[in-house]
Order: structure tokens, then C-alpha cells, then sequence
């Protein structure tokens, strides 16, 4: 699955760095981890735009390990992307792991490690 994400992921980390160190003196713990969660889900709209048509769709979803019946049903769902990045369909496919192993900046870890917590 290789997604345009990870060539534009590195500006959004040098970003995020740099809001965590410009903001990061305050105690935000929680709207740290909501501003974190809004970022995956964003993120998982890039990609399911990215897939535009619902045969790549249902290819992609087949490649992340949805079945096949199930990959059909939710690649021709008529949802818009906002659901869809929120719904099941991607956060099953598309977990926190995967997320991470591709690079994702987790801002609220980095938050965690710069106040200890």
C-alpha cells in the first residue's frame, strides 16, 4: 500500500514538532490526544481520497486483510470521507500500528515524553 502520505508525512512531522515545542511548556494532556486522534482520522481520509475509485478501493481493503464479501460491501459504500475515516471500515484496516509503522508523528507520545508523564 504505498500512499503519497509518506512523501507529505515528513511536513506534517516537522510541523507538529514545531507546534509541540512552541506550545508544549502548557498542560494540555487531553486536547493533546483529541487534536492526535483528529489527525489519524485526517489522515485516513487522505488515504481512502486517495483510493478514488471503489475498485481500488476493494483491492486496498482486500490487500489490508478485510475479506472479501466484506471489502466489496464497504469499498461501493456511498458515505462520504469524513464518515468513512471515522467508521470501522478504515480504523480496522487502517489501525494506530499501521499508522505508526508508516511514520506517523504520534504527538501526544511526544507530548507524554516531554513532560514525563
Amino acid at each position: 500500500m504505498k500512499t503519497e502520505y509518506t512523501e507529505s508525512g515528513g511536513y506534517l512531522q516537522r510541523d507538529m514538532q514545531g507546534w509541540l515545542n512552541y506550545y508544549g511548556i502548557a498542560e494540555m494532556k487531553s486536547t493533546m490526544e483529541d487534536w492526535n486522534g483528529w489527525l489519524r482520522r485526517r489522515i485516513r481520509m487522505y488515504i481512502w481520497k486517495q483510493w478514488k475509485k471503489p475498485k481500488t478501493r476493494v483491492e486496498n481493503l482486500k490487500k489490508l486483510g478485510m475479506p472479501e464479501w466484506q471489502a466489496y460491501r464497504n469499498g461501493n459504500t456511498r458515505k462520504g470521507y469524513w464518515a468513512v475515516a471515522g467508521s470501522g471500515i478504515l480504523n480496522h484496516t487502517i489501525t494506530n500500528e499501521r499508522l505508526a509503522h508508516r511514520g506517523y508523528y504520534d504527538i501526544s507520545e511526544a507530548y507524554k515524553s516531554m513532560h514525563l508523564i
